[in-house]
């Protein structure tokens, strides 16, 4: 049976979709001109600035509104620098200075960089509070492990983002921190009562919503208090009771990507779980990053078909469509973002080093890097000191397979620096580190989230709280191995 025409028009203003390559497919355009909300950048979209600008001008002269968003965090997850790694800290290293003006001016920058290349939705800030120190996919993603804290710096991020005409999209509610699995990868489970969700997960959402976010974000997380059986995305209790009931929030409810396995595999399929999400009360469905004309197609046919048997409401539906509209009016307003110091995000991740010990007798020293893993949501980005020192040594090595006789006999009368991200994980990591500390003069740098595991015998322990460019800079700078500018 024929999709009605209308009704299908109706499901894509719903919609966000994405397309491969630098430069948009005849039906990535074609679909705007049909009325599909807007694209999502990805890494493979992007070469560089000036490309991004292209390529969002062309799309908008199909249609001037819209929608062109973006995962643009800072710290490790960055798409408009995923080549070489972002110019500003992420949100732990901004935590950890809890200056909320500094993070106001950071996420201003960021916001100015979208604005230039025609980008208006930022699927930022990440504003769950971390709870996990094994946390696989938030981590430094996340201002920190205090609910104040990170209500603070959420709503200076959103009103710094916003001030340039991008709007924020706060996530990931009802609160993805406490998780110790990937909802990329499996449907996470949250057990804890209403009353502990509204202490620690969401006062930052209650700021995200005083702050004025244009829209918040869903887990595809389970918190069977909630949600019952299924994640938060399709949850009525959580979405239309919670958010929009009990906190206020009005704007535009946007979902994580639907590709997931967190939404797709516990709703049988990403065309299911677009119905079930909007039932629910979500209004923008991010489909994710591998997307086809026959994916859109799909997902926009079981729209209308969930309105013929009585899975949505056309009311609901027609109130989805209406809220991104709302949505996509606020990003046309005319605003002059103010110009920022090109150097503010290295400023920034250097006021965020901590260093634990003595850096003294660390000169020239041998640098280890140690192999790590990331996650879906950070992508192969580059990190590490690498492209910051001044000449020193350095090898890349997996723990598991490297003898530290080895090290030590390759560094000689050198120190040894280790550096790695999320060292407290992996046991072979820590097993090479205190094995060295023992028999050579040794500093740590972590680069990811920092747990409460030191290693023994090491001479400094220094944590930059996030592996973005900046950060790597900061770093070797703290250990006095950049080159002389």
């Amino acid at each position: 049976m024929a999709t009605d025409p209308g009704l299908r028009r109706l499901a894509l203003r719903t919609l966000l979709a994405a397309f491969p390559g630098t430069e948009a497919p005849e039906w990535a355009a074609a679909l705007l001109a049909e009325g599909l909300a807007g694209h999502t950048l990805f890494g493979t979209n992007i070469a560089d600035p000036a490309q991004v600008g292209r390529l969002t001008a062309e799309l908008r002269t199909v249609r001037r509104d819209a929608l062109i968003a973006i995962d643009e965090e800072g710290g490790d997850v960055t798409r408009m620098a995923h080549r070489v790694g972002s110019p500003y800290p992420g949100n732990a290293a901004l935590g950890t200075v809890d200056d909320p003006q500094l993070t106001h001016s950071v996420y201003a920058a960021i916001g100015t960089d979208l604005a230039d290349a025609g980008i208006t939705l930022d699927l930022a800030p990440t504003v769950d509070v971390n709870t996990a120190d094994d946390n696989p996919v938030i981590g430094t993603r996340s201002f920190g492990a205090d609910p104040s804290l990170v209500a603070r710096h959420t709503s200076a991020a959103i009103e710094g983002l916003q001030s340039t005409g991008v709007a924020a999209c706060a996530k990931h509610f009802p609160g993805h921190g406490a998780t110790t699995a990937d909802s990329h990868l499996e449907l996470p489970t949250v057990d804890a009562e209403l009353e502990v969700l509204r202490d620690r997960d969401l006062p930052p959402f209650a700021a995200a919503v005083a702050a004025g976010t244009q829209a918040i974000m869903t887990a595809h997380i389970r918190v069977p208090a909630l949600t019952g059986a299924g994640p938060a995305t399709f949850s009525h209790a959580a979405l239309t009771e919670l958010l929009r009931g009990e906190y206020g929030f009005r704007g535009a409810v946007i979902t994580d990507a639907l590709e997931m396995k967190g939404a797709a595999q516990a709703a049988g399929g990403i065309g299911e779980a677009a119905v079930l999400a909007l039932a629910a009360g979500a209004d923008l469905l991010c489909i994710g990053a591998r997307v086809s004309l026959d994916l859109v197609e799909l997902v926009a046919a079981e729209i209308v078909a969930g309105l013929g048997d009585g899975r949505l409401t056309l009311s609901r539906l027609e109130d989805a469509a209406a809220r991104t509209a709302a949505l996509t009016a606020w990003t046309q307003r005319p605003v002059t973002p103010l110009r920022h110091d090109a150097g503010l995000g290295y400023t920034a991740a250097r006021r965020a080093v901590r260093v634990e010990g003595s850096l003294v007798d660390f000169a020239d020293p041998l640098v280890v890097q140690l192999q790590s893993g990331h996650s879906i949501a950070e992508g192969r980005v580059p990190w590490g000191l690498r492209p910051h020192l001044n000449g020193t040594e350095q090898v890349w090595v997996g723990a598991a397979e490297t003898n530290a006789e080895t090290l030590i006999e390759q560094a000689g009368s050198r120190p040894i620096v280790v550096v790695g991200r999320h060292t407290h994980r992996a046991l072979a990591s820590r097993a090479l580190i205190e094995t060295l500390a023992a028999r050579h003069n040794v500093a740590v740098v972590e680069m990811g989230w920092p747990a409460s595991w030191r290693p023994v015998g090491a001479r400094a322990f220094v944590t930059t709280y996030g592996a973005s460019h900046a950060s790597g800079r900061a770093a070797a700078e703290a250990l006095g191995l950049t080159a002389i500018s």
